[in-house]
């Protein structure tokens, strides 16, 4: 009666191990050569910023977090990022600049760049290593309500992008 307990867990183990290995393969399989990506990005944002009056300010930040993709599998899913950049009002004109480097799983990475004039921003994909390189994307993003923030001079975020890419 024991080996039979035995056996059955063997083969109980070996289907769940069979069962795993084959989710996994799908998890990792290569990205199509273009696509389209849809992203969540969430960050903790450490900043500083200069309050000279009302309409005069700067702020320089840099985010570090990590990004998932809708569907699973796709662009950008399991990546981690860190950025650094500075907005500034001048006259209550706001203009900015942000660097992100991303890094996937298997160590390759993209180093992207977002601009803001105004309330419209544009993100340019400026190298890449590995299956990034010669990468091109397009696409926008829309910043999801700040979170409240538990430590002064941070602050959480999350964020939406969506667009296409082709990889060369």
């Amino acid at each position: 009666m024991e080996s039979r307990l035995n056996l059955r867990l063997q083969f109980t183990s070996a289907a769940l191990l069979a069962t795993l290995a084959v989710a996994g393969t799908a998890a990792a399989a290569p990205l199509p050569k273009e696509g389209r990506f849809d992203t969540t990005n969430c960050s903790t944002v450490f900043s500083n910023r200069i309050d000279f009056s009302k309409t005069h300010w700067v702020q320089t930040v840099e985010l570090l977090g990590t990004t998932v993709s809708n569907p699973p599998g796709g662009l950008g899913d399991g990546n981690s990022y860190r950025c650094v950049g500075m907005t500034t009002s001048f006259d209550g004109k706001v203009s900015g600049n942000t660097v992100c480097e991303s890094v996937d799983q298997d160590g390759d990475k993209r180093l992207s760049s977002f601009s803001l004039e105004g309330t419209k921003s544009v993100r340019t994909q400026v190298a890449g290593t590995g299956k990034y390189e010669g990468m091109t994307q397009v696409g926008d993003y829309v910043r999801a309500p700040t979170f409240p923030t538990v430590k002064p001079g941070t602050m959480q975020q999350c964020n939406r992008q969506t667009g296409t890419y082709k990889l060369k």
